[in-house]
């Protein structure tokens, strides 16, 4: 094989502009073959938009017609394992959007479904080709930070006025979108969380208001409390009514402390980590020789076309995947943690009862207000530059 021939499930926001970026040449090893949306005005759309593409109404007729080798799965939340699946079940490689999904029962089901097929797994997790956090994660893992001791993530510049909630019947919805905040804005933090820092919460409370300052069913605003097998804790609080918002990452290890805030990375480096000197000083008042340590620029991020020119480079050179398919679920897990602990107000243990978990958000779907009652708008390219 010498081009990857994609095909392109959902011709909304974000199924448009990677459409876009593989139909102008952005992808080396990339062509784009086929899209498939069920609303005619999106076909029509598509038609116009990219000529030679050939344009489905189904997912099951795009696979069918042997154009494609890959797919980018870009529909709306629920149905993104269950068009995996599908892809996975005719033999095509599948680059899923974010999130994974919305339950942690119909991700690990994906996940099974391809590793069964043995085909190329990936998700659009974009954040993690952002050169800030692969430092981070690289700082890290060589110890350079030390042991992990204390994670704080504000992350409130989601900023959403009411015009933005009204804009679709479908948004912020349990039956449209699954969540709020945690399922549509804050995935890419919810995987960078773990990913940086190299291991899994073991248990979370967390309080998660819904429809603050907003006429909307789901969490606008949470607050959630982690703890790690090691001893570390950790906090992340997000909102989408604060303005103006902050978006401030600190990590603190034994060796000292990084702060990611405003673009820009700062570690405050101890000379001796924080074990041995407690265990040597004899002053009361005494603390460690710290060293502040601006990391440089570490240059600009590929963003979404650095994740999909290394999903291409997986399927075609063997590279490896930096967003691997089955990691999707780890961001997921920690956002059902959070709202489980918020519907039964308790400690939720990871891994949770994830039938419970299914069984609270079914009870929330059921009296959910959203209705299919109106008919989607074309899709218009989104600014992937504009989308974290």
């Amino acid at each position: 094989m010498s081009k990857v021939r994609y095909g392109i499930i959902g011709v909304g926001n974000m199924g448009s502009a990677h459409a876009g970026t593989i139909f102008h040449g952005g992808i080396k090893g990339a062509e784009l073959t086929a899209v498939c949306d069920g609303l005619p005005d999106k076909r029509e759309w598509a038609r116009q938009q990219w000529p030679g593409v050939a344009v489905f109404e189904s997912t099951e007729a795009m696979l069918a017609s042997g154009l494609v080798d890959a797919v980018i799965v870009a529909s709306p939340h629920y149905s993104h394992p269950e068009e995996a699946i599908k892809a996975f079940s005719a033999g095509v490689h599948v680059l899923v959007e974010k999130p994974a999904g919305v339950y942690a029962k119909q991700v690990r089901e994906m996940n099974e479904a391809a590793a069964a097929s043995g085909k190329t797994f990936g998700i659009m997790y974009n954040q993690r080709m952002n050169p800030l956090y692969r430092k981070l994660r690289e700082l890290i893992s060589s110890g350079e930070l030390g042991e992990i001791r204390r994670t704080n993530w504000i992350i409130t510049n989601w900023y959403r006025s009411q015009a933005y909630y009204d804009s679709g019947s479908w948004r912020a919805t349990w039956s449209g979108e699954g969540g709020g905040v945690l399922i549509n804005q804050c995935p890419h933090q919810l995987d960078l969380w773990p990913w940086t820092i190299g291991m899994m919460p073991t248990r979370i409370r967390a309080f998660c208001q819904f429809g603050k300052h907003r006429n909307i069913e789901v969490e606008n605003d949470v607050t959630a409390y982690a703890e790690y097998a090691n001893g570390a804790t950790g906090v992340f609080i997000t909102s989408t009514s604060d303005a103006p918002g902050t978006n401030r990452l600190e990590v603190t290890g034994d060796r000292g402390k990084i702060v990611i805030e405003d673009g820009k990375m700062t570690f405050w480096r101890l000379r001796q980590s924080e074990t041995e000197f407690n265990a040597s000083n004899k002053i009361p008042f005494g603390t460690p020789e710290v060293w502040k340590v601006e990391i440089p620029d570490q240059g600009p991020s590929p963003e979404h076309a650095g994740i999909m020119q290394n999903f291409t480079d997986a399927i075609l050179h063997g590279s490896e995947l930096i967003a691997p398919g089955e990691e999707g679920i780890n961001g997921l897990l920690i956002s059902n943690a959070i709202h489980l602990s918020t519907w039964t107000d308790d400690w939720v243990e990871l891994p949770f009862d994830e039938e419970l978990h299914y069984e609270e958000l079914s009870k929330r779907i059921a009296s959910s207000t959203f209705r299919k009652s109106e008919p989607a708008a074309p899709a218009m390219p989104v600014d992937l530059s504009r989308t974290f």
